[in-house]
């Protein structure tokens, strides 16, 4: 997607609370699966996820935002200055 004056990938994530580690397990059905060792207490577990999604794609956590699905597992990530096709060439 672009917007007026930035590209950015919005992506649908699944989240896996109190995993061992944390982790980025792949694409499942058109869902990114991640894993995350925080319990989803407090907001813990959504700053673990920017902070995974943020160090794997080498950008700063700013840049990465949960566009819904704060109390959820399934979640909507925007990522910014970060084409579809970036994204996609990223996880491989």
């Amino acid at each position: 997607m672009k917007g007026p004056d930035k590209e950015f990938a919005v992506i649908s994530v699944r989240v896996v609370p109190r995993a061992s580690k944390s982790e980025i397990v792949g694409m499942h059905e058109g869902v990114l699966k991640v894993r995350i060792a925080s319990a989803p207490v407090d907001g813990a577990a959504n700053a673990e996820l920017v902070k995974v999604l943020a160090k794997h794609f080498g950008i700063g956590r700013s840049a990465v935002e949960i566009v819904s699905g704060e109390a959820s597992k399934n979640k909507r990530i925007r990522i910014a200055n970060m084409s579809v096709e970036a994204f996609e060439e990223n996880l491989r």
